[in-house]
């Protein structure tokens, strides 16, 4: 079941979005080192889901245009040649972590090149940044930002009500934008480039979940939640008259204005005591229909209404598909069919146990049936089949007692939408996947239809470890929520995750180096062990015994052959066992709470870290003595490791901007730490395969280096970084694990809050031009021209430079033209100039130095006409490169 997931508090969090156009600017006392570029590809270790999807949106006008919504993961476009969903937000960087949750989204059904998102994270504390609104004109390819002066809360209580952000469907320029806090509504008439209050709107909302949390996070007012349009009331290029509003006050839910906005009255007659999740309107009709709930969601519900509202009468139906006292929930998805208006959908999304809920009526109301009911109970009858095949974990593994099943039809089923287009095809989004179906209207028919995961592609997966072994499966993955998975292979989702126990949330896992077929992984859970072992590389798992005290995972680590462990759990102090945990005792000289690892080639010794102090066992784990080591950071936002096949090498990031923050390394087991001079801030530390002629391991780390926040590595023990993401590849926040792949050289994996592990592997050898008289090349420089993406009047490109001389560059500049009159409209990772045809792209400060034999990548969004031919020659000065 889904949990409400909040981000690890982060320290040194500033503003500051990196666009696609807009590189990092440094802190004006930061040193700038010179630091290489690499061109690697991106991908998702593939789950197939795994978080809260709580909107789904159609574009009206535009046959097979729909966008998702995730709390925390970013949003995402359909692909339907692929049946699959592309992230839009990996641009965010790291300073605006909190812009990857997306409370709305709106898609203009005038112009559906057009889409818009507004983002934030928390409304509270937690979240460094106020919200913003993202408006583009490529379908999400590339953003433009409008701050706002309030936040948003993309993963607050209330996030599946919706859709908050509303586009003028008679006059595009305008859109509605409801904001939680008391902050109101607020409009634009320029296409969401500028933002203001509407100040004659009469009710900021009044509800918050509990008004008694001191956090802020479930005292907050969640304020306006729904804005929908009455297209019928205005004509194309005039606003529309008349705009419905859902308000978090159960008096006074819904509001209407007749006037464009001018004026705002409450709807006369309308139910109490509950609040409107959703509002949808049925122009052919004349009826706005209306899903209550007697609290926000999404997890929370325990009554609940449907109505049905006649706009030109004025009359209220209560069309409940139960009756009141038989509800345990509450109403919200809520969806009419366009092709046949008369038909309408709603979702019991708080009905936890045995199962959702899905309503259909095809008389505006009048009468219902449901997706599955009881025969006898607990027997029950389904109109559906499900086949979860392409992503068999939603199974759970579970074998639960009827009523229940497995898959589940769902819980926290926020988002339900019919394809405006196509009658047979459905969507709805759940807390762990987006399901569909393509023959929908069989429920009417008395046969089964067919419900599927429809989620490629989208990776919504918070990741807290992540380890790849030196033998078996090359990825052992931590997450929120799910558990965990074992990746035989990165490109399959696996069969399933973590069993016996299941976590809810695994914090913590480790493998022993040479012996990688034990494994070891500590979580959460409400009842049972918190510590789980295998010793089949994490293919099957038993649970071991708690100390007496455990409330939760914490941290763990496997000694080096295997033979103990040492466990830094949540509620109890640090333990210590030898064997598979039956028996624990407790370690002396470390404080609770403690980071621990453990050694990688002696089996005895185990590390540990708290609050500025580094510890060493050397029988262990039974005690620990504090290092004299100095000058280490202060705080506990920290995470180290230990290199393989050498003892006594310990690597240490993390920090805060307030005090000692970097990376730090250390020969002899921690006695004593080096600061590396070059690297400003790093946030985490892994190793991977050493680069060809390299005796030492690369090393990876989120950090920033030269004034660039990004994904580095290092072959060279931390001498000299290159960058390995660039400014379309950020993901947020990266800072709870990093590793490289000790089989693969180059290959990264990276642990994101929201986007599940990403991998990238690299073009570069390592090898570097080599010695020896080899063949002289065509020039001094080679280019690789490669269109990722395209569609109807635009286009996305990247550019991989290579440098094929003998000696490296100190700045460079790429110029070409274009042979059907393409123009460039935003570029990343460097500098662009266009006069008719010919463009010139020109290095940015931090990428300028390209070594012999390195590269450095590039990209950028364009607009074309007809024909979009690649340019068929480039030049660096005089020098024309060679095209690969």
């Amino acid at each position: 079941m889904r949990r409400k997931r909040l981000l690890v508090a982060v320290s040194a969090l500033a503003a500051g979005l990196l666009f696609a156009g807009s590189p990092p600017a440094p802190a004006a006392d930061s040193p700038r080192t010179a630091v290489a570029a690499d061109t690697y590809t991106w991908k998702n270790a593939r789950i197939d889901g795994g978080g809260f999807v709580p909107g789904i949106v159609f574009n009206r006008t535009e046959k097979d245009l729909a966008y998702a919504r995730t709390d925390i993961g970013g949003a995402y476009r359909w692909q339907e040649a692929t049946r699959t969903w592309t992230p839009l937000l990996d641009s965010v960087g790291w300073d605006e972590w909190g812009h990857t949750g997306v409370v709305s989204l709106a898609s203009d059904s005038v112009d559906p090149d057009r889409v818009y998102a507004a983002v934030g994270t928390y409304t509270n504390s937690w979240d460094p940044t106020n919200g913003a609104v993202l408006r583009s004109s490529d379908r999400g390819a590339s953003w433009r930002k409008a701050d706002l002066p309030f936040k948003l809360g993309g993963n607050m209580p209330g996030r599946g009500m919706g859709e908050r952000l509303a586009v003028d469907p008679n006059r595009n320029s305008v859109l509605y934008l409801g904001a939680p806090s008391g902050k109101g509504l607020w409009r634009s008439t320029d296409s969401g480039a500028t933002w203001s209050q509407v100040a004659n709107f009469p009710n900021v909302g009044n509800y918050a979940q509990d008004p008694s949390d001191t956090s802020g996070y479930a005292s907050d007012n969640q304020g306006i939640v729904w804005v929908t349009f009455d297209e019928s009331t205005g004509t194309a290029g005039s606003a529309t008259k008349t705009i419905y509003v859902g308000v978090a006050d159960k008096a006074n839910a819904v509001y209407r204005s007749t006037d464009a906005g001018a004026t705002w009255q409450r709807l006369a007659g309308q139910p109490t005591g509950y609040l409107a999740h959703k509002g949808v309107l049925d122009t052919k009709n004349g009826h706005l229909y209306l899903a209550y709930s007697d609290s926000g969601g999404p997890y929370d519900g325990g009554k609940g209404r449907l109505y049905r509202y006649a706009t030109a009468s004025g009359t209220w139906t209560d069309i409940s598909p139960v009756a009141e006292a038989d509800t345990y929930f509450g109403f919200s998805g809520l969806t009419v069919d366009r092709q046949d208006p008369g038909t309408v959908m709603a979702t019991a999304y708080s009905s936890w146990w045995p199962d959702t809920q899905i309503f259909r009526s095809t008389d505006s109301g009048a009468t219902w049936t449901k997706a599955w009911d009881y025969t006898s109970y607990p027997t029950r009858e389904n109109r559906y089949t499900m086949d979860v095949s392409s992503s068999p974990w939603l199974t759970w593994g579970a074998n639960p007692s009827p009523p229940e099943q497995t898959p589940k039809l769902g819980w926290m089923t926020e988002s339900l939408e019919i394809d405006p287009f196509d009658s047979d095809r459905m969507m709805y989004g759940t807390g762990a996947t987006v399901y569909g179906t393509e023959n929908l209207t069989n429920w009417d028919s008395g046969a089964k239809f067919t419900i599927t995961p429809m989620v490629r592609g989208l990776e919504e997966t918070a990741v807290n470890d992540i380890a790849s072994p030196p033998s078996g499966a090359p990825l052992l993955s931590a997450l929120g929520d799910i558990g965990g998975f074992r990746h035989t292979d990165l490109t399959k989702v696996p069969a399933m995750m973590y069993t016996q126990p299941n976590f809810t949330s695994t914090t913590s896992l480790d493998y022993a180096e040479s012996n990688p077929n034990t494994v070891v992984r500590v979580g959460n859970l409400d009842s049972g062990p918190h510590i789980a072992f295998s010793t089949d590389n994490g293919a099957n798992w038993f649970g071991g015994t708690d100390p007496s005290g455990v409330s939760g995972g914490g941290t763990v680590a496997a000694a080096a052959d295997g033979s103990r462990f040492v466990w830094s759990p949540q509620g109890a102090g640090v333990h210590h066992t030898t064997g598979f945990g039956t028996s624990w005792s407790a370690s002396t000289g470390i404080p609770a709470g403690a980071v621990v690892e453990s050694d990688r080639v002696d089996p005895k010794v185990f590390y540990g870290f708290k609050s500025g102090k580094f510890y060493v066992s050397t029988d262990g784990g039974a005690t620990f003595t504090a290092s004299a080591a100095t000058g280490l950071p202060s705080g506990d936002s920290v995470r180290f490791k230990a290199l393989p096949g050498a003892k006594g090498d310990v690597w240490l990031a993390g920090g805060a901007s307030d005090g000692a923050y970097g990376l730090w390394h250390s020969t002899n087991s921690g006695a004593s730490f080096t600061k590396l001079p070059n690297v400003e801030q790093a946030d985490t530390i892994g190793f991977g395969k050493a680069a060809p002629g390299a005796s030492y391991q690369t090393l990876f780390t989120s950090a920033k280096i030269g004034g660039v926040r990004g994904i580095f590595r290092s072959t060279d023990k931390g001498a000299t970084w290159t960058r390995v993401n660039d400014d379309a590849h950020q993901w947020g926040w990266t800072g709870a694990a990093i590793t490289g792949d000790p089989r693969v050289y180059g290959r990264v994996y990276v642990a994101t809050n929201g986007r599940g592990v990403i991998y990238g592997d690299t073009s570069d050898s390592g090898t570097g031009p080599g010695p020896g008289p080899d063949p002289e090349p065509a020039g001094a420089c080679s280019v690789t021209y490669k269109v990722t993406n395209q569609w109807t009047g635009g286009f996305q490109a990247d550019v991989r430079l290579g440098n094929t001389g003998p000696s490296a560059w100190n700045g460079w500049s790429l110029a070409w033209s274009f042979a059907n009159g393409q123009k460039v409209t935003q570029m990343w990772n460097a500098q662009h100039t266009q006069s008719g045809a010919a463009v010139t792209a020109k290095n940015l400060g931090w990428n300028g130095t390209v070594a012999a034999g390195s590269s450095v990548s590039f990209g950028f969004t364009g607009e074309w006409s007809g024909t979009n031919t690649k340019p068929v020659a480039f030049r660096m000065g005089d020098k024309t490169c060679a095209v690969q």
